[in-house]
């Protein structure tokens, strides 16, 4: 009896010890999530991937701050309610200076950034280049931007282009965007169009912008639905292919990102076509609290959190950790990029979309 009483006891008291080492541990594990500082952001969509990234959690964590994000179009985030917010993140200048100056903000950071690049298929380039539009430079191509308006301008077809043999669509020559009204991704590609169309000068006011519309606007009035995201015309270049978005403007780090997962998505079919001139996304925080403040910093400064941002294809001040990057991964990039033009202020540039999106209206109406 005393013996059965012992053994009860014994296993008793080591329900009891192990509970305390639960506690103890649960206790020391807690105690650093209850002091994290909550942090909220609102991002453009393109980087839910990069802030979704458990690494990425840990990073803001390790410097004690828990950050939650919503996402927008770039172009919806300046035009928002932020008041709930600690930073905005939009993924273009003037969408982040237009945040900046309305609520009256000394400070931004940009940790990152990446040109903007056209998805394509080696077929579809190599037509390009025999039509005077394209270049090859061994891995990737540029493309002429100027001689791509001339072909819009008269609305030519796929089946327009000599020695087509490849690609008989009668389609219209046209880079599928997302919707000019809400994505930075598309206002970089008005950017860049009525950069050329303006004598290759930056469109400095709203009649500047109103006198190249007829010349640019064309290349969002004809395509029909858009989506409100990079994202969507990315995935279909993805899964539907050369039939339904044989071009696609994105940004260069979506592709990078694709790529180096080497899972298949990427075929050796799909080649990077790359503007000239050509315009970079500066993807760019706009801190609207001190704990915003804090997490703009880390984006800029902390060497994990600029290593990861390069693992999601975008390029950041460590070019030799870009480099080496896609180098593992056996994705061919130019190095440098030339002729890059900056984007019209947001005033120039919300006038010309504003413009469009009427026109936008005034067709389906």
């Amino acid at each position: 009896m005393r013996r059965a009483l012992g053994l009860v006891l014994a296993v008793i008291l080591g329900v009891g010890v192990l509970a305390a080492i639960v506690i103890s541990v649960r206790g020391r594990l807690d105690t650093p999530t209850q002091q994290l500082t909550v942090v909220r952001g609102v991002i453009g969509s393109e980087k839910q991937p990069f802030f979704s990234d458990p690494d990425v959690i840990k990073a803001f964590r390790n410097h004690g701050l828990d950050v939650r994000v919503d996402t927008a179009g770039s172009r919806q985030i300046a035009s928002l309610d932020l008041s709930h917010y600690d930073f905005a993140f939009p993924a273009g200048v003037p969408a982040a200076e237009k945040i900046r100056l309305a609520r009256k903000v000394n400070t931004s950071y940009s940790p990152f950034y990446t040109p903007m690049a056209i998805a394509s298929f080696r077929s579809i380039a190599d037509l390009l280049v025999n039509a005077g539009v394209a270049k090859n430079q061994g891995g990737y191509y540029t493309f002429d931007v100027q001689a791509y308006l001339a072909l819009v301008a008269r609305n030519a077809r796929w089946t327009d282009l000599p020695n087509n043999t490849t690609y008989p669509s009668g389609n219209s020559i046209l880079i599928t965007s997302t919707d000019i009204r809400t994505s930075n991704s598309a206002a970089m590609y008005l950017a860049l169009a009525s950069y050329v169309a303006n004598g290759n000068n930056i469109v400095q006011s709203p009649a500047q912008g109103a006198a190249v519309l007829p010349k640019v606007e064309p290349l969002f009035l004809r395509q029909g639905f858009t989506a409100t995201s990079s994202e969507g015309p990315f995935q279909d270049y993805l899964s539907i292919g050369i039939g339904k978005t044989p071009m696609v403007m994105i940004y260069e780090a979506q592709f990078v990102a694709q790529a180096a997962l080497n899972d298949g998505s990427i075929s050796k079919d799909m080649v990077l076509m790359y503007p000239t001139p050509t315009i970079y996304s500066k993807h760019t925080v706009v801190p609207l609290t001190t704990a915003g403040d804090r997490a703009g910093r880390l984006l800029l400064t902390d060497p994990d959190l600029q290593r990861l941002a390069i693992k999601y294809g975008f390029r950041t001040s460590d070019t030799t950790g870009f480099n080496k990057f896609i180098s593992a991964h056996k994705i061919v990039l130019p190095q440098t990029l030339f002729n890059v033009i900056e984007p019209p202020s947001y005033e120039s540039l919300e006038s010309m979309i504003s413009t469009i999106e009427q026109h936008m209206k005034g067709a389906t109406s």
